[in-house]
C-alpha cells in the first residue's frame, strides 16, 4: 500500500469528513443551534424576510435598507420566465412528478441565459438572482399546467413568498399566509453541507455552470432520505385520520418498529432549532385556515414521541411542523419538496459562489474491495 493510500481512511457516508469551509451556516447538533452567518435562526425567522436572509447568506452580513431595496428590485425584475420555458413546461405530462419538472426546467434555464457559462463572481451573482427569482415561477407554472389552468404571470409588486402564492392560486394571499411561507423559506434557506448542497459543490468544483449545479442539487433533494420527509409527515397524518385514532395508531407503529416521519435528524440530537418558532407559527396559521385538527394531531403525536423517545435525543425536526404549515397554505402534497428547493436555492447558489472563490476539484477516493489478478476467460469457455 502506498503512503498516499495509507494516510486515507474509510468514512462511509462522509459523516465524519470535513469536505468544505463555509461562513454561511453553523450547526451545533448536540445543543440544537443553527446560525446563518452567526445569527440564530430563530431571530431570523421572527424578524427577517427571505430576501434579507438571502442577502445575508450571499454577503456575510445583513444589508442596509438601500442594499435590501436593490436586491428586492433585482429579484423582482427576474420573476418572469422566458417564453421558451413556459412552452417547455406546457409539454410536460400532467402526471409528471413536480421535482422532475423543476429539475428539467432549471437545467433548461441555462439555454436562455447568455451568461450561463460565465463563471466570474459578478455573473454568478446575477445568475443566482435569476435562479432564486424564477424557481418559484417554475413550480407554480407547472402546477397550473397540470391542473388545466392558465399560467399566472408574476406580480413584481410582491415579495417572493406572496408572489409564489399569487402565481399558484391566482389570488393574493392573506398577510398571515404570506408571512408563514416567508418563515418557511427562511428556515429552509441553508443547512450546511447536506447531501444536495454537497452535490452542487461537486458539480461547480469541476468549473461547470450554476444551472447544472442547481439541477444536480434538485436531483439529490428529491431523494426521500433528504427532502421528502415533510410529505411523509402529511401522509402519516392522512393515514391516521383524526385525533381520536392517534394513540392506537402510534402504538401500532411502535409495535411494528416503524419510523415516525418528522422525528429525529442526522445532525440534531436536541430539538431542531428550525422547528421551535415554526411550531408556534403553524398553530396560528392552522387557526386562520380552519386546520386546527391537523395541528392538534401533530401536537398529540409530539407528546407521545416525547414520552417514548425524547430521552434518546429524538425530537421533531423542521419537516414535522412545515408539513402542517404547507397543507394549511393549500399546497398539494407533492409540492412540499419543491418548496424546500425554492428556499434552498439561495443557500445552494451561495455555497457554489463560495466554493469558486477558492476552488479545488472534489475528488474523494474509494476503497476497492474487488478481486485481483483474475484471468480473462475467452467467450468460448464461459
Amino acid at each position: 500500500m502506498s503512503a498516499d493510500v495509507a494516510e486515507k481512511h474509510f468514512d462511509k457516508g462522509l459523516a465524519n469528513t470535513i469536505a468544505a469551509e463555509s461562513s454561511m451556516s453553523y450547526i451545533d447538533g448536540v445543543n440544537g443551534i443553527l446560525e446563518y452567518v452567526g445569527i440564530d435562526i430563530d431571530q431570523l425567522a421572527r424578524n427577517s424576510t427571505f430576501e434579507e436572509t438571502t442577502f445575508l447568506l450571499w454577503n456575510g452580513r445583513l444589508p442596509n435598507q438601500a442594499e435590501l431595496d436593490e436586491l428586492n428590485a433585482a429579484l423582482r425584475a427576474e420573476y418572469t420566465l422566458p417564453s421558451g420555458i413556459i412552452d417547455l413546461i406546457k409539454t410536460f405530462p400532467a402526471d409528471a412528478a413536480p421535482m422532475h419538472a423543476l429539475q428539467t426546467a432549471v437545467a433548461a434555464l441555462a439555454l436562455h441565459d447568455p451568461e450561463a457559462d460565465v463563471n466570474d463572481p459578478e455573473a454568478n451573482i446575477r445568475k443566482a438572482i435569476r435562479l432564486v427569482a424564477k424557481t418559484p415561477a417554475v413550480v407554480a407554472a407547472f402546477d397550473r399546467h397540470r391542473s388545466g389552468k392558465d399560467i399566472v404571470d408574476p406580480d413584481p409588486s410582491m415579495d417572493i413568498a406572496s408572489n409564489f402564492l399569487w402565481m399558484l392560486n391566482g389570488e393574493k394571499p392573506t398577510e398571515t399566509m404570506a408571512r408563514a411561507l416567508d418563515v418557511c423559506l427562511i428556515l429552509h434557506a441553508d443547512h450546511g453541507t447536506n447531501a444536495s448542497t454537497f452535490t452542487s459543490l461537486v458539480i461547480i468544483a469541476t468549473l461547470s455552470d450554476l444551472y447544472s449545479s442547481m439541477a444536480g442539487a434538485i436531483g439529490a433533494l428529491r431523494g426521500p432520505l433528504h427532502g421528502g420527509a415533510n410529505e411523509g409527515v402529511m401522509r402519516m397524518l392522512e393515514e391516521i385520520g383524526d385525533i381520536e385514532s392517534i394513540d392506537a395508531a402510534m402504538q401500532k407503529k411502535f409495535d411494528n418498529k416503524e419510523k415516525i416521519m418528522g422525528f429525529g435528524h442526522r445532525v440534531y440530537k436536541a430539538y431542531d432549532p428550525r422547528a421551535t418558532y415554526l411550531k408556534t407559527f403553524a398553530r396560528g396559521l392552522a387557526e386562520d385556515t380552519g386546520n386546527m385538527n391537523l395541528y392538534e394531531m401533530s401536537s398529540r403525536i409530539e407528546e407521545i414521541m416525547n414520552e417514548a423517545v425524547a430521552a434518546k435525543g429524538i425530537f421533531p425536526n423542521v419537516d414535522f411542523y412545515s408539513a402542517t404549515t404547507y397543507w394549511s397554505l393549500g399546497l398539494k402534497l407533492d409540492l412540499f419538496t419543491p418548496m424546500f428547493a425554492i428556499a434552498r436555492m439561495s443557500g445552494w447558489t451561495g455555497h457554489c459562489i463560495e466554493q469558486l472563490a477558492d476552488n479545488k476539484l472534489i475528488r474523494p477516493g474509494s476503497s476497492y474491495i474487488g478481486p485481483h489478478e483474475m484471468p480473462y476467460v475467452p467467450m468460448s469457455e464461459r
